[in-house]
């Protein structure tokens, strides 16, 4: 095992064992009578376990002697699994006889000939022998204080191949884009083709982006691929869905009405282009190709791969992307590695030799800088070019970027290791929702920090910073307020974390077809399913103790089904599971499933009109994603008497139960809830939202009309005791149209909101001020219909702290801002607002204003170009005040 492997599985044991004296502590703490001899068992390899914990955070670092110590945790790993799955066992027990249920009986139907006093011994006997054993390494290394969590540190937001500013391809995108705007008017395909990490997809993503696609294209549409099966069908639903946003009507429909859709809107709009990323079979150009009607517009498709023959295939003239030469290596390693800064004189030298043994290839490049970022010791530059030079001197370039970034993965602190891992339990290609991958993390006990709630989740989002910055993740979209919101990695990188992540067993990733059994698949404690055919998930014959994660991305543009035959079949064959993430599987809840006590993530769709009673046996769930078909979701579960339960989502609005006796007796005023979307305007009642005062993020959607009733008062003074909300959407729902009243005392019981949406509320323009009276708002957006009236004239003094304004299918026809409000106003959108004339010119003068877009709001597009006029001589002026980018798509 080398040295980047040993450091990986170090932390992956670290974080078990931590976990197991974690609940050995609530083992022994329960209140029932164990079997005659199991607590002072329990007691016992409590104490060793915490021994040997001790041990493993004292010697993280542990390099000297690597056989002996790559030995040792492969040893400590295996006796640490055998007692997590003893005492995971042992913890249902505990919960189980404080009740009597289904799930009780079929624990004991499974576990009755079991001896857990006899294994419990077995595995105290192996603890203490090897704690003996290897006495003397524990002596040889001073205690470390590791139990401090890693201080969070808010850095610039990390950048990626795809979206930061790209090095040596301005003539190259120059070239495609003259092909892709130019030639015959039938239908023609571009090829961009080169090796791995040599930038296809950041050319394609600068072109995708240039203004001189939006203006020559109607529609643009970027579609991913991948190396999985080629389903056509996904392919052609990926397609409409870049057509249009209300693309669920569609998702049952067969392969020719999908393609009759495309064609249909293909031929009512003009020139249309489609790029494919990452093409590895030829077909795939042939499945798309029967969008396009024979209507000689100069429609165009755009691929990437990196196969000459499959460019060849569809097109004899490719375009062959380029290496960088030297000058353009080192301007891209400097840019990754120091920003806007110019890399200091002394590291020159150094930048030049790490570049040139680079060959080229961007994203040996960006990985070597990402490990340099923040680094001005001529020391740290010393090293990394003499390593590089160890790693690179095969003359298989593909070779030499697995080794570089395996060399940047190294540099990784020790905590960090699996997270990153982790990146490869995602399907290739997939866009990451960072709150997803922060919960799973968590969910997976993958943070190693003592700490819980709020802390625990800004150390995982700094994590999430820190990859960026390293540039080991790409990002794919960011908030309004900066942060990332999507994710991928590059496919080499994601090659690398599955192949790791598989040898040390971190995760097993699964590609199915109908006639495979996963049974022969799982060696790893986490499972994650690569397939559009999920039948055959679960053995009917054995049961997989070790299994504690199940992740499927079957396709979700049709669901599959999945029988109650299978789903009761789950707790039986992975019955100490954590992790439940089968969202694009259509789920049936069955009585058998409460018997998954130990899950902490659920995500699941069906049916579903209720969430029942039972759900609150999930003690230990942190997070609940449910998905009906149904118009709303009536939750009958206590939630509130769910300790751990921090999010609930929804995809439809969920009725509120009120606190029960029990929860609301229960010792703290208010449960740990931080997210709750969606929910409707009924469940806001002051009983309610008293429980949930801790609620950071909530979105409302329903008939606001008697929400928003003043004369009754009840909304405000409900939603005064939410003190830490900092995120609300108001999605009204009322068929009527009926124009909807802004409170006066809106401002007042919002004091800490940061972030509003509002949709189709149809307030009155003159009402709008009291939105700027809410002294901390950053980011408002207001949708379709959310203020109506022919014009807004803005008050002073108002919105101090916005950043962020978007303005969406709005009505007004005239806007006055003469008082030039806004002093921090970063970005400023305008979608379809249709009649509006002008863009107020006074909003020329706010220093902080960085990019104003206008997509379908043509009349006022020439006040926007004044605007950019005087801000361009503005920056002409005062350099630093900072550039500008209007963007007006055609």
């Amino acid at each position: 095992m080398d040295p980047f492997t040993a450091a990986a599985l170090t932390t992956a044991v670290t974080a078990t064992v931590s976990l197991l004296v974690e609940n050995l502590s609530h083992l022994i703490s329960y209140n029932w009578k164990l079997y005659t001899g199991l607590k002072k068992s329990c007691e016992d390899l409590y104490d060793e376990v915490k021994r040997l914990n001790a041990f493993l955070v004292d010697n993280a670092n542990q390099r000297s002697n690597s056989t002996q110590w790559d030995v040792l945790v492969d040893k400590i790993r295996r006796t640490v699994y055998k007692a997590e799955d003893v005492v995971d066992k042992l913890l249902i027990q505990g919960k189980l006889d404080q009740e009597s249920n289904i799930a009780k009986k079929m624990f004991h139907k499974t576990y009755k000939n079991r001896n857990f006093t006899e294994e419990i011994n077995e595995i105290l006997v192996e603890v203490r022998k090897i704690l003996e054993e290897n006495q003397h390494l524990f002596e040889a290394n001073p205690t470390i204080d590791h139990h401090q969590p890693e201080k969070v540190v808010q850095e610039e937001q990390g950048s990626s191949l795809e979206n930061h500013e790209v090095v040596g391809f301005d003539e190259e995108a120059t070239k495609v884009i003259n092909r892709l705007v130019e030639g015959a008017e039938c239908l023609d395909v571009i090829p961009v083709v080169g090796m791995p990490g040599l930038g296809k997809t950041t050319l394609a993503r600068k072109i995708f982006n240039d203004p001189k696609i939006s203006r020559e294209f109607f529609s643009y549409i970027w579609v991913f691929i991948g190396q999985s099966t080629c389903v056509k069908r996904d392919i052609l639903f990926n397609i409409l869905k870049g057509f249009t946003n209300s693309f669920d009507e569609f998702k049952n429909r067969n392969e020719a009405s999908i393609t009759d859709e495309i064609r249909k809107r293909v031929a009512n709009g003009g020139k249309c282009l489609i790029v494919l990323d990452d093409v590895w079979d030829p077909n795939v150009v042939d499945i798309v190709k029967t969008v396009f009607p024979d209507n000689k517009k100069a429609h165009r498709i755009m691929m990437t791969t990196r196969h000459e023959d499959i460019a060849r295939s569809v097109n004899k003239y490719p375009h062959n992307l380029k290496f960088l030469d030297g000058d353009e290596s080192f301007q891209l390693l400097e840019k990754r590695a120091f920003g806007v800064s110019r890399c200091p004189v002394e590291l020159v030298e150094h930048g030049e030799a790490i570049v040139a043994k680079c060959s080229g290839v961007p994203l040996t490049i960006v990985v070597i800088a990402g490990a340099l970022r923040g680094r001005t010791s001529e020391i740290d530059w010393k090293v990394v070019r003499e390593n590089v030079g160890k790693h690179l001197i095969q003359e298989d370039k593909l070779q030499r970027c697995v080794n570089v970034v395996r060399l940047s993965y190294n540099h990784l602190p020790q905590e960090k290791k699996s997270c990153f891992l982790y990146f490869g339990a995602f399907p290739q290609g997939f866009d990451i929702p960072a709150w997803k991958l922060i919960r799973l993390w968590i969910a997976e006990g993958l943070i190693m920090s003592k700490l819980s709630g709020n802390e625990i989740e800004e150390i995982a989002e700094y994590y999430l910073n820190d990859f960026a910055n390293r540039n080991l993740v790409m990002v794919m979209k960011k908030k309004s307020n900066d942060r990332i919101k999507t994710c991928r990695v590059h496919d080499m990188l994601h090659e690398f974390c599955v192949e790791e992540a598989t040898r040390l067993t971190l995760f097993k990733q699964v590609c199915l077809t109908s006639d495979q059994d996963i049974q022969n698949s799982i060696t790893c404690r986490r499972v994650s399913i690569q397939s559009s055919v999920p039948q055959n998930f679960i053995s009917k014959k054995t049961v997989e103790e070790h299994v504690r994660s199940l992740l499927c991305f079957s396709s979700k543009q049709k669901q599959v089904d999945f029988s109650n035959i299978d789903v009761k079949l789950i707790p039986t064959a992975f019955p100490l599971m954590r992790v439940l993430d089968i969202e694009s599987v259509k789920f049936s809840i069955t009585r058998e499933f409460y018997q998954l006590l130990h899950l902490r993530y659920i995500a699941i769709s069906g049916d579903f009109e209720q969430l029942p009673k039972l759900f609150t046996s999930f003690c230990n769930a942190q997070t609940l994603i449910l998905n009906t078909s149904k118009p709303t979701l009536d939750i009958k579960a206590d939630i509130w008497n769910m300790p751990r339960l921090r999010h609930l989502r929804t995809n439809k609005p969920a009725i509120l139960p009120p606190p029960t006796s029990s929860s609301s007796s229960s010792s703290t005023n208010s449960c740990f809830l931080q997210t709750l979307s969606l929910v409707t305007p009924e469940s806001c009642k002051g009983n309610v939202l008293s429980k949930a005062r801790n609620v950071k993020k909530m979105s409302v959607k329903g008939n606001l009309t008697p929400f928003l009733e003043t004369s009754k008062g009840e909304f405000f003074s409900n939603f005064q005791v939410l003190k830490l909300l900092e995120s609300l959407t108001l999605l009204n729902d009322d068929k009527s149209n009926k124009s909807l009243h802004l409170p006066s005392a809106f401002s007042e019981c919002l004091p800490n909101l940061k972030k509003l949406t509002l949709s189709k509320t149809r307030f009155d323009w003159n009402q709008a001020y009291r939105l700027g009276q809410v002294k901390n708002l950053q980011v408002l957006k207001m949708k379709e219909n959310a203020f109506m009236g022919p014009s807004w004239r803005m008050e002073p003094g108002g919105f101090k702290k916005l950043q962020v304004l978007w303005i969406e299918m709005a009505d007004f026809v005239s806007w006055e801002a003469s008082n030039c409000p806004f002093p921090r106003l970063r970005s400023l959108f305008l979608i379809s607002c249709l009649n509006l004339e002008a863009v107020p010119l006074d909003l020329a003068h706010l220093d902080n204003l960085q990019e104003m877009t206008l997509e379908n709001t043509s009349k006022a597009s020439k006040s926007a170009r004044e605007i950019e006029c005087e801000k361009k001589k503005k920056q002409a002026d005062h350099p630093e005040s900072g550039k500008f980018k209007l963007t007006i798509p055609y």
